[in-house]
């Protein structure tokens, strides 16, 4: 591989790019495959193939040739609203996945350096975050405070941008409540019905750990919809 071809797929994996490297395991001859872009003149057969191995997220040779295809996906923002014992657990599990990870907590004393190590720490107010987070719709957002104040605004930014995954912690009247309120605000029923609340699958758990991992199991079994 130049030199030139390694420092643009690092350049773009610094910059969280969607990307594919394209190799004819043959010839050693490669280039970087990216959407809606002219395809190397000794690849342009293949064009198909991979743009279907690409849009699939897919790595592997195509069949019947010598072309191997490894896809760079861009990390799914995953924002974690609360910085709770749950959120503890929850970073065990998807902190190694494809994931980038912020956590927004306007109290400090939860939200801190020392119980979340090497970890996007944003002690603000979701209002505030957000101004500091570029969301779409490829980004989820887990709500665990339990609290109006903190919760409502970032589940109302969530659903304003239509992220692809919105969970919130609280028992079932607690979600009717919260369901109340943002149809109060002017959401429509369908928007709020895309709400995972109670957050997570059910796998029967009370715990912290389970509830963690019920919330990580949608959170992945969701991110493969996208």
């Amino acid at each position: 591989m130049k030199k030139q071809l390694l420092d643009n797929i690092i350049s773009k994996k610094n910059n969280k790019e969607e990307f594919a490297i394209v190799t004819n395991i043959s010839t050693g001859k490669n280039f970087i495959f990216e959407k809606n872009k002219i395809i190397d003149k000794n690849f342009e057969k293949y064009s198909d193939e991979i743009n279907n191995y690409f849009n699939n997220k897919q790595n592997g040779i195509i069949e019947n040739t010598d072309i191997f295809i490894d896809t760079y996906l861009k990390p799914i923002k995953v924002i974690i609203v609360g910085a709770v014992h749950i959120t503890q657990f929850l970073l065990d599990y998807i902190k190694n996945l494809n994931f980038e990870i912020f956590i927004i907590d306007p109290r400090d004393y939860f939200a801190s350096e020392k119980r979340f190590p090497n970890m996007n720490i944003i002690n603000k107010w979701p209002i505030e975050a957000f101004e500091e987070i570029k969301t779409d719709s490829s980004s989820a957002l887990i709500a665990l405070t339990h609290d109006p104040k903190i919760d409502d605004p970032a589940l109302k930014h969530a659903l304003k941008n239509k992220f692809f995954y919105i969970g919130a912690l609280g028992s079932k009247k607690t979600h009717l409540n919260r369901c109340q309120r943002l149809k109060e605000a002017g959401f429509k029923e369908e928007e709020i019905n895309s709400i995972h609340g109670p957050i997570g699958i059910n796998l029967g758990g009370k715990s912290s750990p389970e509830i963690a991992l019920s919330i990580t199991a949608q959170l992945v079994l969701e991110s493969h919809k996208l």
